[in-house]
């Protein structure tokens, strides 16, 4: 993983973009728990989240068209995203096993990686860093390492090619 300056918790730094990565997470979460529609989610992170404090540290604005484009992506390609992460796990553990944060966040991490504007590594360690954002221990980012990998290498295999 990439060293980053700014203040940091296993890895984590809060640039706008990096901001609108947890948000989405969060409202994938959200989404997924209570049922409200994307509109109804993204219209309340975007008008009540966006630069709230948590651990003490205040979070920059997230970049709001990015977060947007993330939870609609998510939303709308669920079914290919959940197809590449059941294909990840192991075959005896279902993504219905996964916990529900660890699901959003392979939903947001897959709707990223489907869209081919970022590196798949820069995504890979983003998304390291929220998980370690939401569990500490440093477990589930691990976790999170190998299944995003592997949904890379499936999305966008020429990024992992050794030219020379």
């Amino acid at each position: 993983m990439t060293k980053r300056s700014g203040p940091t918790k296993c890895g984590h730094n809060y640039r706008k973009r990096s901001a609108a990565r947890l948000y989405a997470v969060q409202a994938l979460f959200q989404m997924e728990v209570s049922g409200q529609s994307s509109e109804s989610i993204k219209e309340e992170f975007i008008t009540y989240r966006f630069g709230e404090e948590i651990d003490n540290q205040e979070i920059l604005e997230g970049d709001i068209d990015f977060f947007s484009i993330l939870v609609d992506d998510a939303v709308n390609y669920q079914a290919l995203i959940d197809q590449m992460t059941k294909r990840a796990l192991v075959d005896k553990w279902p993504l219905s096993r996964i916990d529900p944060t660890i699901r959003s966040l392979f939903r947001a991490a897959g709707a990223e990686l489907i869209r081919d504007q970022v590196p798949p590594k820069v995504i890979i360690n983003e998304f390291i860093d929220i998980a370690c954002a939401f569990f500490p221990s440093g477990q589930e980012s691990k976790f999170v390492n190998g299944v995003l990998d592997h949904m890379a290498r499936e999305v966008r295999p020429d990024d992992f090619t050794i030219v020379g």
